[in-house]
């Protein structure tokens, strides 16, 4: 959910398998029904406008809107990322055990 209003309960909210995003907490209850005024509209969100129709991405670091038409190559790039990162995770794991044996890492003196 992500929303240009304020919401409450964050840690309720955290017990859920979705991500809030909000402008700030309020302490005022807003009643027992929450009912939508509109839906697949245009909306502008902290400066950045968000179409019917786009992919929105968030999870607790962050959100991000995916332009229209771009969401193959934006995939495309997160698992080359993804991959790269199992690299990286691997050379780490071998200096880290080179470093424990006596032997110097690469870049160590």
């Amino acid at each position: 959910m992500i929303t240009d209003g304020r919401l409450r309960d964050f840690d309720e909210l955290a017990r859920y398998d979705f991500a809030a995003y909000c402008s700030g907490k309020t302490t005022k209850w807003g009643g027992d029904e929450v009912t939508p005024f509109q839906a697949n509209m245009p909306v502008v969100l902290s400066g950045v406008g968000v179409m019917p129709g786009q992919y929105v991405f968030a999870d607790s670091s962050g959100a991000v809107v995916i332009p229209d038409g771009q969401i193959g190559d934006v995939l495309a790039g997160a698992r080359a990322v993804s991959e790269e990162d199992v690299g990286f995770r691997e050379q780490i794991a071998t200096e880290r055990l080179g470093a424990t044996s006596g032997k110097r890492g690469q870049g160590e003196r």
